[in-house]
This record gives structure tokens, sequence and C-alpha cells, in this order.
């Protein structure tokens, strides 16, 4: 796997990560498909808005269809039907996030599936072989994402358990598949930077900063997201793991970041609400009852003139960091959506 920034404006960057599938031009969403594919939507409608890496959730793959399913349909490119780059998650956030039981010992986590009770394991070498059999072009490594709130007591314990387990994940990585160093440390700046300093050490591919959009508030979330990103070295992806909201994105890409995911697009238009170039619009309400006008005049896509303003979203950011007018794009969505107090 290979990265080149193209261009910057400030700290905004635009790039291109070159994997073993295909690019992709950065700043970039990945959909997410958590059971091998994106709800409701097929790979070409994928490709056809823009799409150019999706991200697969071993957790939920390792549980349903299962390893031996997907390892004799050919892994998870075969599975869902999709020839461009794939990366997955390690597992590590539904563990302990869906999970009713489990106990966490220094090789890994014990615990039951959400989906039948059943009990399993899954710890840094254990990731990464699942993450093999799914043949992903980017995999992560396995990380405890704590809760919030937590202790610095706890959350000192816990980056120093996902140094360990980075540690297992390197010594047990893949060939031929690229692997991202995760930093943890909570709501701690100082424990940010710990974490940050040991992950680095280890040398990855890739780095992602996991454990905010986790309940805390959105001041304490973008200042360590300010924060995290001016540790990481800039020839390499930065990755903000979970992030879906537009004014986070915002200032995420304005710290430097490069890739996101969400489940949050999917979400909320199985709910009914939508987003455009002129704001949110909940298509559930009586006064739409009637209209048949487009979505959004200004978005030429199937879905808005007759799902895609992620990728547009994405597209007309990077057009803007080219032109060196990163901030009056910021300036402008934060405005339309309202974004501006968040």
């Amino acid at each position: 796997m290979d990265y080149k920034i193209l261009t910057t404006d400030g700290t905004a960057r635009r790039g291109v990560i070159r994997t073993r599938r295909g690019v992709i031009n950065t700043p970039s969403f990945m959909p997410v498909g958590t059971h091998g594919t994106i709800k409701a939507m097929s790979p070409d409608e994928i490709k056809e808005l823009g799409a150019e890496i999706i991200l697969g959730n071993t957790y939920h793959l390792y549980l349903r269809p299962g390893m031996d399913v997907i390892s004799r349909l050919g892994g998870l490119h075969q599975f869902m039907n999709w020839g461009g780059p794939i990366l997955t998650d390690s597992g590590g956030f539904q563990v302990f996030s869906l999970s009713a039981f489990r106990k966490i010992g220094p090789n890994g986590v014990h615990f039951r599936s959400h989906i039948d009770g059943s009990l399993h394991f899954i710890g840094p070498r254990e990731a990464m072989r699942i993450q093999g059999i799914l043949g992903s072009d980017i995999a992560m490594v396995f990380d405890e994402c704590i809760p919030w709130p937590a202790t610095h007591e706890y959350a000192s314990k816990s980056v120093e358990l996902t140094t360990e387990w980075a540690r297992q994940c390197k010594a047990a990585q893949n060939d031929g598949q690229a692997l991202f160093g995760i930093v943890q440390g909570g709501m701690f700046k100082d424990l940010r930077k710990r974490s940050t300093e040991e992950i680095l050490g280890i040398g990855f591919d890739g780095y992602a900063v996991g454990g905010v959009s986790v309940g805390e508030p959105k001041e304490e979330m973008h200042e360590i997201i300010y924060f995290n990103g001016l540790l990481l070295p800039p020839d390499k992806p930065r990755y903000l793991m979970g992030i879906g909201d537009f004014g986070d994105m915002l200032k995420a890409v304005d710290a430097g970041f490069d890739m996101f995911d969400c489940i949050m697009p999917t979400r909320n238009a199985r709910n009914g609400t939508l987003f455009t170039s002129a704001g949110r619009i909940s298509i559930k309400r009586e006064e739409f009852k009637y209209d048949s006008g487009p979505l959004d005049p200004d978005c030429d896509c199937y879905t808005c003139r007759n799902f895609s303003i992620y990728q547009t979203f994405f597209r007309n950011m990077r057009e803007a960091i080219e032109k060196s007018t990163f901030g009056e794009f910021k300036r402008k969505w934060e405005e339309v959506f309202d974004l501006r107090k968040n």
C-alpha cells in the first residue's frame, strides 16, 4: 500500500491511497457493509455513487455467515461481489459494545454472541487470522474501545493492553494485507500522546484514532480530534473511526484526517432523514406527501434527481482542498446544517 499527498490547504490534505485492488482518493468516506452488504444497495449502486472503498465488520461476519462460508466462497470480495478495496475492522468495538458478557484478558476477550448467546474468543492473533480469511486490503489491529466516561486509571490500563495487542497483531500480519494501528486513550491528552508514541513505535501502514464519538460532549471530542490529529505522521493515512456527522468530519479533515466510516447514511435514509446541499429533510413530513420534485436540484445523481450526499460531499471537499478553498467550503456546510454551535 502506498499513500501520497497531492496538495494541502492549511492542515487539510488531498491525497491518494494505492492498494492492490485500486485507488482511494482522500479525504474519503467508507460506506459500512455490516454483513457483507451495504443495506438496501447493490455493489453497482455503490460504485455509481463514487465510493472507492467499503468497510466490512469482522465481528458480524465472523458470527454470521461465518468464516467457513466466506472462505469456501473465495473471500469477502467474492462473497459480496465487490472488486474494489475493502477495509475490515478488527471486531474490537463490537465485542465491547454488543456482547452481553465479556471477559478481558491479556490475550484477548471471551464474549457471548449477541445473536444466540454462544461463547467465543477473539484476541489479536485471532483477529488477524479472521481478517486474513476475509481477504481485506486493509486490516485493523485488535484494540480495546473504552466507554465514556472512564477513569484515568482504567484508560491507562486500556492503553497498555491496546499497545500489547497491537504488537501481537503486527507479528501476525498477513502477507499482502496492509495493517493500520489504532490510538486510544479516552479523553485524556497525556494518554493519547502516550498511545500515539507507542503505536508509532511499532510501525504500521496507516494510523487510526479510535474511542471518540462514544457519548462524550462534542467539545471534548473535537478537542481530542485536533490534538490527536497533529500527533500522527504526515506520510501515512489517518483514519478517524466511526465518525459520520458532517460537522465532525469537517473538523476532522481540518485536523488532517483522511478516512472516515459510519453507518449513519444508510440508517438515516431507512428512517426517512435525507441530507441535501440545502440541509436536512425529513421525507416523512406531511408537506412532502405530494411533492414530486427532486430531492436536491444541485445534485445530478439518480436518487436526488428522480443516496449520494456523502460521496458528493467528499468529492466537493477534495476539490476545495485542491483549489485552496477548504475554509470557505467548511463555512458553507456549517451554515447549511447549522453546525457551528456543535
